[in-house]
């Protein structure tokens, strides 16, 4: 992504006070997490706007995304989603809570959504229990998806069971038409400093 200062002729020398912040997404556990959150309380100490989050993951871990997704509910700047080369499985999900709007992919980029997947081994009562739980999480981050997309609950869901619950892999064109991206291109953030006068 390519940054870009623009400053004001009046402004000899500056410094900033602290740099703007981009999130940058390749894995979800809990050290990305944790990162996340860091990177997103960072960014509202910078005076910007608006805070890009860099997608480019094969997924990971569910329990790790649900955090990513509570950190940019309670975050009071608005989140940009940006994919570039891969959104996959939480990925996929991550790119979905970029605000209306601000949800961009790479004319060459792939998202990939499927179920979520427990792989849990053990005694029959421990499988039982974490493929319920399985199925918890599953319902929840398709309606989620679902809702950041405009569409109804079970949108996502349905799609995914009209195709046996295999990988489901979108390019741009297809993000665009199940309305999970806005723009297919990757945008251009500039950083304007300049000097303003007001008077009361």
């Amino acid at each position: 992504m390519l940054w870009k200062y623009n400053t004001s002729p009046l402004i000899k020398e500056y410094e900033l006070h602290m740099q703007p912040v981009i999130v940058t997404v390749n894995k979800f556990d809990e050290e990305s997490a944790k990162e996340f959150r860091n990177k997103v309380a960072l960014a509202h100490n910078t005076g910007q706007k608006i805070i890009p989050v860099v997608i480019d993951s094969y997924g990971g871990q569910v329990y790790s995304l649900m955090s990513m997704i509570s950190t940019i509910k309670g975050s009071e700047l608005p989140i940009a989603t940006i994919v570039q080369g891969k959104a996959m499985s939480c990925g996929a999900i991550l790119f979905s809570f970029g605000k209306e709007g601000y949800r961009f992919i790479d004319r060459n980029a792939t998202v990939m959504i499927h179920d979520v997947s427990s792989g849990q081994l053990g005694k029959v009562d421990e499988v039982v229990a974490s493929a319920k739980e399985t199925e918890r999480l599953n319902e929840i981050v398709y309606k989620m998806m679902a809702q950041n997309c405009g569409k109804k609950d079970d949108y996502f869901l349905k799609l995914v069971d009209k195709k046996k619950h295999a990988d489901w892999f979108l390019d741009a064109e297809e993000c665009i038409k199940h309305d999970l991206a806005n723009h297919i291109r990757i945008p251009k953030i500039n950083v304007n400093v300049d000097v303003n006068i007001d008077f009361e």
